[in-house]
C-alpha cells in the first residue's frame, strides 16, 4: 500500500494537474451530503491487480481506482502502446471508430473521438475526450490524464450514445527506468454510460471489463515488443512543459471563433 500511496501523491503533484481552472467534475472531492469523502470498497484483490471502488455522491455510479504491476514490459511500451491510436485499432476488438480531431503541437494535447461496441443488447458508445501525458524523467514518472468535452466537429450522431461524462488518470512509476521491464501503475477511472440498468449491473460491467481491459493492453505491448511492431515514441516525442506552454496556448482571434474547443479546451486533457 505504501507504493499506491506514493503513486496517489504523485498524480496530485504532478504537472498535469497544472491546468486553468474548470467547473468540477461528478468525481472531484467524491463526497457524501455531510461533506465526508466517500471510502474505497475492495473489488478485485490479486497479487499483482487491485481494484477499488467508490460511489459518486448524487448519482448511482462508482468511481473506480486499480493499482497494478507488470514485470515483462517496459515502461515505454507500455505508455506508448496506450497512447497509438492506429495500433489500438488492431489489437481492440471492440473499437468502432478511433481519431485524433484537434492537436494542440506544443502541449501534445489532443482531442480524439472513440466509438465502441458496448455489451448486447445496448447500442454502441461514442466518446469525444481530450487527452495530455506527461513525463517526468527527474522523479521518473508517467502521467496520462483524459477528460470528456465537447468539440463542434463531432455532433451526436443517432447511431451512437454519446457518453458525456468521463475521467481517467493514469501515473506509471517504473521499478528501475523507462527503458527496463517493471512497473507499478495506478488508474482511477470514472463515466457515465447513460444506461437504464440498476447500479450493480454497471459496476458489474466495468468491474470485469477493466481488468479484461488492461490484459489486452499489457497482451498488446508483449505483441509490439516480441515481434517488432512499430509503435509511435511518445516519450522521445514529448511535449513542452506546462510552464512553457501557458504562452502558445494563447488563442489567436482565429481560433476562438471556432467554438467551444480552441486551446483553452484542449489544455487540460
Amino acid at each position: 500500500m505504501k507504493r499506491l500511496e506514493e503513486m496517489s501523491g504523485m498524480f496530485r503533484s504532478s504537472g498535469v494537474e497544472r491546468h486553468p481552472p474548470e467547473p468540477k467534475s461528478q468525481t472531484e472531492g467524491v463526497e457524501d451530503s455531510g461533506g465526508t469523502e466517500q471510502p474505497w470498497e475492495m473489488v478485485m484483490d490479486k497479487k499483482h491487480f487491485k481494484l477499488w471502488r467508490r460511489p459518486i455522491s448524487g448519482t448511482p455510479l462508482y468511481q473506480y481506482r486499480v493499482f497494478g504491476t507488470y514485470t515483462d514490459v517496459t515502461p515505454r511500451q507500455f505508455f506508448n502502446v496506450q497512447l497509438d491510436t492506429e495500433y489500438r485499432k488492431k489489437w481492440d476488438a471492440l473499437v468502432i471508430k478511433l481519431e485524433v480531431i484537434e492537436r494542440d503541437v506544443v502541449s501534445g494535447s489532443e482531442v480524439l473521438h472513440w466509438v465502441t461496441h458496448f455489451p448486447y443488447p445496448m447500442y454502441s458508445r461514442d466518446y469525444v475526450y481530450v487527452r495530455r501525458y506527461s513525463v517526468d524523467e527527474e522523479n521518473n514518472v508517467m502521467v496520462l490524464v483524459s477528460r470528456a468535452v465537447e468539440h463542434p466537429s463531432v455532433p451526436e450522431s443517432p447511431e451512437f450514445v454519446r457518453v458525456r461524462s468521463y475521467e481517467s488518470q493514469m501515473v506509471i512509476r517504473p521499478h528501475k527506468s523507462f527503458d527496463e521491464n517493471g512497473f507499478d501503475y495506478l488508474l482511477t477511472y470514472s463515466d457515465n454510460p447513460q444506461t437504464v440498468f440498476p447500479r450493480y449491473c454497471v459496476s458489474w460491467m466495468v468491474s470485469s471489463g477493466m481488468p479484461d481491459f488492461l490484459e489486452k493492453l499489457h497482451t498488446a505491448t508483449l505483441k509490439a515488443k516480441n515481434m517488432e511492431i512499430k509503435v509511435k515514441d511518445y516519450i522521445s516525442s514529448k511535449p513542452l512543459e506546462v510552464g512553457s506552454e501557458a504562452k502558445a496556448a494563447t488563442p489567436s482571434s482565429e481560433r476562438k471563433s471556432e467554438g467551444s474547443c480552441g486551446p483553452a479546451r484542449i489544455e487540460y486533457a
